[in-house]
């Protein structure tokens, strides 16, 4: 019973490539070129699906991508710095993102005869991204099993769902992920800038979970910062 894992090639994807392995093979890893700013999470979701030895395959859908201005991600508009969950984030909102690909997925799943599509939506992801949502999850999920009526019964798992990254680090550590080959930095450099919104969750995520974080960074301290600055505008 094969599961089409969507890996984008960050920590979370691969951490979830990595766990259905382990749980429940075989899989197959499908990613997507949307004319994002950079390509590198591709060429670590590449990597993944070596190491695992299984299938993957990348969906162009940068034309797509191009339509979908207005983001950070997809534009020229500046990528922030600062912690993940300010409202300055939303600039990296690309509309409808997940909602495309999902639905990309589900049908290279019908036919690749997949019995369930895997995604990595974390908790962390809720603030900023409304197709992260637990209501969304369940709503595409309701809407599949109408689109494929008689056509196949294809499950949407989601098991970072309610969970912090912390915890995603966690278990990636028990499965023994290589983090360092892993992308999720915004900026697209040489190394993890340190201090966009994905460098300051991933910094923050290996200290909450106690794990060494093997990411080189061009400014590793800079989540500090941006947290105590977070922590003060937005006390517990």
């Amino acid at each position: 019973m094969q599961t089409l894992v969507v890996c984008s090639g960050g920590l979370d994807s691969v951490t979830l490539a990595h766990k259905t392995a382990a749980e429940q093979a075989p899989i197959h890893l499908v990613s997507f070129d949307y004319g994002q700013r950079h390509r590198k999470e591709l060429e670590y979701a590449r990597l993944c699906a070596q190491r695992l030895g299984v299938a993957h395959d990348i969906v162009d859908i940068t034309d797509i991508g191009r339509r979908l201005a207005g983001s950070a991600l997809t534009g020229e508009e500046a990528v922030p710095d600062g912690h993940y969950a300010e409202d300055t984030m939303r600039i990296t909102v690309v509309p409808n993102r997940n909602a495309i690909m999902l639905t990309i997925a589900f049908g290279l799943a019908t036919a690749k005869r997949a019995r369930t599509v895997a995604a990595a939506m974390h908790g962390g992801d809720h603030f900023i991204y409304p197709d992260c949502r637990p209501p969304f999850v369940e709503a595409f999920a309701a809407m599949q099993q109408r689109a494929l009526d008689g056509l196949g019964q294809i499950a949407l798992t989601t098991p970072f769902l309610l969970w912090s990254k912390a915890d995603i680090v966690r278990e990636g550590g028990r499965l023994g992920v290589p983090f360092a080959e892993t992308w999720s930095c915004y900026k697209g450099g040489v190394r993890h800038c340190g201090r966009c919104g994905t460098c300051v969750e991933r910094r923050e995520a290996f200290y909450l979970a106690e794990i060494e974080d093997p990411t080189a960074y061009d400014d590793p301290g800079y989540w500090r910062e941006a947290r105590r600055a977070f922590l003060a505008r937005h006390p517990a």
